[in-house]
C-alpha cells in the first residue's frame, strides 16, 4: 500500500518591504513521505521570499518534471521556477531553458557546499539563474517553528527575512551564491 502524503496548512502573512509585497496567503502544502520536516519549511520560507498571488507549490517530491513552486503568466508559461536543496545539473539547464527566471534556494550545510563547488562554473553562463543558500542553523531551527496547522508571520526588509510563530521565530538573511543577471 502507498504512504500518504501528510497535509500541513499555513496561513502566511507577509509584509515584504524591499518589494512591496504585503498579502496574507492560506496555504496547503503536501508533505510526501520522505520529505523531511525541515525541506518542508524550506519550501515555505521560499515561498515567502517570492510570494505573489499567482505563486504555487509544485507536486513536490512526488513529481520530478515540476519545481518546487511555480509562477505561471495567463498563457501558462513559467514565469518563475523555484527548487530547493541540490538539484542536479541537467535538471537546472533544463528549467532555465523553460522559465524566464529559475532561483535555487540551497540548503544542506556541507553537502550544499560540495553540490556548489561541483555545479558552479557550468551553471555560470546561465543569465536566468539565482542561487541562494540557507544557513545550516537556520534549517534545523525552522521544523521547531513549524506544525500541520500554522500561522506566521514574514517580515522582509532590507534582504533579511524574520519567520515568526507562534512556537517560536528566526531572522535570516540568505546567501547569494549566484544572481541572475540585469
Amino acid at each position: 500500500m502507498a504512504l500518504n502524503s501528510t497535509v500541513v496548512k499555513a496561513e502566511l502573512q507577509i509584509s515584504d518591504m524591499d518589494r512591496h509585497y504585503y498579502a496574507t496567503h492560506n496555504l496547503t502544502l503536501a508533505q510526501h513521505p520522505s520529505e523531511t520536516d525541515a525541506r518542508l519549511m524550506v519550501r515555505l520560507l521560499a515561498f515567502a521570499l517570492y510570494a505573489d498571488e499567482k505563486l504555487e507549490f509544485g507536486r513536490g517530491l512526488s513529481d520530478e518534471e515540476e519545481p518546487a513552486l511555480s509562477r505561471r503568466n495567463y498563457t501558462n508559461e513559467v514565469e518563475l521556477w523555484i527548487d530547493v536543496g541540490n538539484p542536479d545539473e541537467s535538471r537546472i539547464k533544463k528549467a532555465c531553458a523553460r522559465a524566464g527566471q529559475v532561483v535555487v534556494v540551497n540548503y544542506g550545510g556541507r553537502a550544499s557546499d560540495i553540490w556548489w563547488d561541483k555545479v558552479a562554473n557550468s551553471l555560470a553562463r546561465l543569465k536566468n539563474l539565482t542561487v541562494l543558500d540557507i544557513p545550516a542553523d537556520v534549517v534545523e531551527a525552522l521544523p521547531a517553528i513549524g506544525e500541520r496547522g500554522m500561522r506566521l508571520n514574514a517580515l522582509i526588509e532590507d534582504g533579511e527575512l524574520q519567520l515568526m510563530g507562534e512556537r517560536g521565530s528566526l531572522a535570516l538573511r540568505p546567501g547569494v551564491r549566484m544572481a541572475a543577471a540585469g
